[in-house]
């Protein structure tokens, strides 16, 4: 049986990915208006929220507080704490260390009395809540401040600073794993989809157009790189790019790109996609709403084709070579252009009488 993909028949996850059972657009099933209002949001590629959890050095003091010294720029920014207060200065990791009590749980840590696991149990959970370059960024920091609140407020303790210092402004929330009440905060897929349409509905409060879908559901297939290298790939360094992109090109001029094993179910994935917006957009026009649904099919007719992260290595090299190619031409025939706009205007010209 295929994937679930776009379930809008049930609340939690909505529009995250689609069957409308049998039933149909002439069975039962009906939309509601917040569902209809995140299919608008979606066909009209509102920008997307990004949530992301850093993965690694959160299971130790030294790393927490070099994070949390890093977040307030080494005593330039203010944090923000989940009681209100604003702790600054090259020291502010180390207090919030003290002050979390975390050196109390690394002990319990060193001791085995927190892991069950095997793994070392994450002192602090490192979060980072962002919006594509254009959006307000007093906007992100007072979203991010909202869902701090609803999310963690007299349960984990949390520290929140704003970065405007890239293109895309972005929060950076640390958040001790472990409650005041005892309970430790396990972060699952379900957690990351939850938070993304909540930061999402914050950001809409303040006025600034937010949207929280999968990429699968929008139509984009390439996974984004983890962390490391998509910094790397900002400042145009990263090996692992530039590997892959020599490895590429080789197969390229062999004339024998490899077809990676995942394509199969990349296919049968968009297929379901687009089964699943077809009839969404058949609801939409039985409840109604014949725009949106001529603006969702659209939507599916206008989507890439799915490609694996290797095919679109490939395409973005032919797209280089063939802009490579075209160059010369299109400088000749700049050149061209006013000499032969010059000649004409002399031949239209009346000539004088003898």
């Amino acid at each position: 049986m295929p994937k679930t993909l776009l379930s809008i028949t049930s609340a939690p996850p909505l529009l995250d990915i689609v069957s409308f059972g049998r039933g149909g657009p002439k069975g039962s099933i009906g939309l509601s208006s917040d569902q209809i209002a995140a299919i608008e949001r979606t066909v009209r590629r509102v920008p997307e929220v990004m949530v992301k959890v850093l993965p690694k050095d959160s299971n130790n003091l030294r790393s927490v507080g070099r994070h949390l010294n890093y977040t307030g720029r080494y005593g330039k920014l203010e944090l923000e704490t989940d009681d209100g207060e604003r702790i600054q200065g090259k020291d502010a990791g180390q207090r919030l260390l003290e002050d979390w009590d975390l050196d109390l749980d690394e002990d319990r840590k060193e001791m085995g009395l927190a892991s069950v696991s095997g793994r070392a149990p994450k002192l602090v959970h490192k979060i980072t809540l962002s919006m594509p370059p254009g959006t307000p960024a007093n906007g992100v920091l007072d979203a991010a401040r909202n869902f701090a609140r609803e999310e963690f407020a007299f349960k984990h303790r949390y520290a929140l600073v704003l970065h405007t210092d890239e293109p895309h402004p972005h929060a950076h929330l640390v958040v001790k794993a472990v409650a005041e009440q005892g309970l430790r905060l396990n972060i699952r897929k379900a957690t990351l989809r939850e938070w993304r349409r909540e930061f999402a509905r914050h950001l809409r409060d303040q006025g600034i157009a937010a949207n929280a879908t999968e990429r699968t559901v929008r139509g984009e297939t390439r996974t984004r790189p983890i962390d490391p290298i998509y910094r790397a790939n900002l400042h145009g360094d990263s090996t692992h790019t530039r590997a892959r992109t020599e490895a590429v090109a080789a197969e390229l001029l062999k004339g024998n790109l490899r077809i990676e094993p995942g394509k199969s179910t990349l296919m049968a994935t968009r297929k379901e996609v687009e089964r699943g917006w077809r009839a969404t957009s058949d609801i939409l026009r039985a409840q109604g709403h014949p725009e949106l649904a001529a603006q969702v099919r659209r939507f599916v007719d206008q989507m890439s084709p799915p490609r694996t992260d290797r095919e679109v290595v490939a395409h973005d090299l032919r797209r280089r070579l063939r802009e490579t190619q075209l160059r010369p031409t299109m400088q000749h025939a700049n050149r061209v252009a006013p000499l032969t706009r010059v000649r004409t205007e002399r031949r239209l010209q009346p000539r004088g009488r003898p």
